[in-house]
């Protein structure tokens, strides 16, 4: 699994990450939206890799997933930051249009 980020996600992690967190976390979120097949690529920033998680190709910033979630992304994906807001997407579609700066 790859993921590309943009010079625009990055500056924008860059910028949002005033607690130093040491990786971007790719995430399945389910919150609020029924059973756990209903959700959205996302992604969070961590402090900390579990055994739960492995490793996504990235020379950016240090990426991680866990393994129950992969199923929900995509083997080559790109994160852009366009018009205010991240967009995860791979050469297949995009996968979310819309993550908030606030999420």
């Amino acid at each position: 699994m790859k993921l590309t980020i943009t010079p625009d996600a990055q500056g924008k992690i860059n910028e949002l990450n005033v607690h130093n967190l040491k990786f971007l976390q790719l995430k399945y979120d389910t919150k609020g939206l029924g059973c756990g097949v209903n959700g959205l690529p996302t992604f969070i920033l961590v402090s900390r890799k579990e055994d739960k998680h492995f490793e996504v190709e990235n020379n950016t910033f240090p990426t991680i997933i866990e393994k129950m979630q992969a199923v929900f992304f995509a083997d080559d994906m790109k994160l852009d930051y366009i018009n205010g807001m991240f967009r995860l997407s791979s050469p297949e579609g995009i996968l979310n249009p819309f993550i908030s700066t606030s999420s």
